[in-house]
Formats: C-alpha cells, structure tokens, sequence
C-alpha cells in the first residue's frame, strides 16, 4: 500500500480519544504500532488508520508523498526507535530529490527519563535511548508543550533544541463539552475512569471511600475502565452498595457519567519509572464540568489549584484524598466550564503544528 495523504501522524500506540480528535482535524494517515486498552473499533470507520510496526512505517513514509508528519514526543522512549527511523526515512527520501518533510510533535512529558534508576543491564539500552532522544529532538521542527512543566522537563532533559526548530506552550485544556447538560443536582457522585491500576492512585481511592460515605452517606462511586484490579473493584462494589463498576462501555456512556457526576477522581501516584502527564480523565472531566480531585504529579497541577479545584500530594495518605474527595462534593458542580478555552487545547495545538499545510 501507498500513503496518499500529504499529512501523517505515527503513535506507538493508539487509543479512542485518538480516533474522536482525527475526525474533526484535516486528514491525515495514522499509523500505529499497537492498540491501547481503550482502543473502540468503531471510531475508524471514516479514517486511513494502517498498523505498522517501525520499519514499514518508515518504509511506507518514505515512499510517500508526506510533507508534515507528526511523531510521538522525543522523550517518550517506548516510541524513540520508531520516530528515528521513520525521520531517517523521510530525510533519505529528500537527499534523493523528495520533498522534505517538517517533524512536528506535542509534549507532555513532565519527568525526565534519562535519569530514571536503571540495572546493569538498562545503562546500555538508556544510553542508545538518550542518544536517539536527542536525535529525534534536534530533527523536530516544531514542538507544542501541553504544559509548561513539560516545557521545562525539556530544557533541563535535552537542553535547546537546533536552531530551525520553533516551540510554544499551548495548555492542554479541553474546550466545554457539547453534551446536554444534567438538569438536577442529582446524587453528590464521584467517578474514577481509567485504568484500573495502582499507578491511577485506584487502591487510595478505595480506601479513602468508607470515610467519604461516613461523612456523606449519599455519596456514590462510579469506577469506569478496565485492567489488573478489576476483581477488586467488583469485590469492593459487592459488598459496598454506594459503589458501581463498569467495565469498558462506549463512549457515549461515559460521557453520561461524566454529566452526571460532581467530582472526577484521579489520585495519580509516581512509580520509579513514570509519571502522570497530563491524566486524560482529568481532561474529559474539565470538559464536563466537573470538579477535579488529583496529585500534584500531573503537568496541569498549577492550573487545577489556581482554579478551585483539590490537588493533594501523591501519598498524603488516606485522610488527605478522604477529605479532598469530601471537599469537592460540597462544591458547586459546572461552574468551572467558564474557565476552559474556546478551543480544545489539543486541537489549537495540532492547528499550530501544522500550520501552513494542507
């Protein structure tokens, strides 16, 4: 096969709120190396989505006629092997009278990696890593920041970028959602929606829930996702009423949720080897007016504090996130929907990266 589009996004992987935003950008070809976990088949109908895994995503690039393509962010390491070998392709394409292409991408990344503790047998993977990072770096032309701590997690990480390459800050917020909004004030409920993974701050906020009830006994939990703690999440609901699981719906029922629900939870907590960039569900929650609780571990940390919303430490324990929890659902819902930008903030971004092309 042939890719026909001159624009061209490639994501190691590729996930639902991927597919929504490309229905309403230009057209572009995605390619792909694999499907993240709340990948739903139905939104590709209408795209030119083709998985590749890095050598024939650079080989199809490279006998292409793309003049833009936008790569996964130079520090995102799980994707540095194929985003290099799909610039080489293109820049070999040029040296033998192609167009050349212009590297675009957009940053989260708010941890530098590259120091990140490795074994004995990581150093040597961590150094190609960190050389390929930089190569990647260098060879992008232009780089949105979703925040401005992954701004800095740059200039510290991989120092300035060439000179041909032009950066801006544009914030990662989520214009309002144009669901219909809930009438009634409807029951004080909190939803938990992603991964079901230690790493979401999942078990903090199920220990932290007997002590929400106790105090507000109308209170409910919606947890909506799926992954490695879903038995406990079902074995949790089983014996607490005020707690329902649902496992991987649609998205349209998710949006219903979230119109419904006062607080969106996402208590994030570092690993050795990751932190919270940005926290989709923090994004689609801002879009549905709800209040945020999380931890300072994600890049929109600053903001959701200077606008009301409950940001506690990553391991403040079970009384902190209780009372933050406690404290959002005795606030107004909706209100925060005025804060939010015109435009969706990724959207703005794609529009800045691409700018000049068809």
């Amino acid at each position: 096969m042939r890719i026909v589009t001159t624009r061209a996004r490639l994501y190691r992987t590729l996930r639902s709120a991927y597919l929504e935003r490309a229905h309403v950008l230009p057209e572009a070809t995605i390619l792909y190396r694999a499907k993240r976990y709340d990948f739903h088949e139905s939104l590709v109908e209408g795209l030119t989505v083709v998985q590749a895994g890095p050598v024939r995503a650079a080989w199809l690039l490279a006998r292409s006629k793309v003049t833009t393509l936008e790569i996964n962010e130079p520090l995102m390491l799980s994707s540095v092997w194929g985003s290099a070998l799909a610039i080489s392709g293109l820049r070999a394409r040029s040296l033998l009278g192609g167009p050349r292409a212009t590297i675009v991408s957009y940053a989260m990344e708010n941890s530098n990696p590259l120091v990140r503790p490795v074994g004995e047998e990581g150093r040597l993977r961590r150094f190609a890593n960190s050389r390929l990072s930089r190569f990647v770096w260098r060879h992008t032309d232009r780089i949105a920041f979703g925040t401005d701590a992954a701004r800095i997690t740059y200039g510290s990480a991989l120092r300035r970028p060439s000179a041909g390459t032009t950066s801006t800050v544009i914030p990662a917020l989520p214009a309002p959602c144009a669901c219909p909004v809930d009438s009634g004030p409807g029951e004080p409920r909190v939803v938990f929606l992603g991964a079901l993974v230690a790493r979401k701050g999942f078990p903090e906020l199920l220990a932290a829930w007997p002590s929400v009830t106790a105090l507000i006994p109308a209170a409910r939990l919606t947890i909506i996702g799926k992954g490695a703690l879903e038995d406990r999440a079902r074995q949790t609901a089983e014996q607490d009423p005020t707690i329902e699981v649902i496992i991987d719906p649609p998205r349209s029922e998710i949006h219903a949720h979230l119109r419904r629900a006062r607080v969106l939870a996402l208590p994030s907590q570092p690993t050795a080897t990751w932190r919270e960039q940005i926290g989709l569900p923090i994004v689609e929650g801002l879009a549905h007016g709800c209040n945020i609780v999380t931890t300072s571990e994600t890049g929109l940390a600053d903001w959701l504090t200077e606008h009301g919303h409950d940001v506690v430490a990553p391991g403040a324990g079970v009384p902190a996130l209780a009372n933050a929890v406690m404290h959002a659902l005795q606030k107004r819902v909706g209100t925060g929907v005025a804060d939010l930008p015109a435009v969706d903030g990724r959207l703005a971004a794609d529009a800045w990266m691409f700018v000049g092309t068809r």
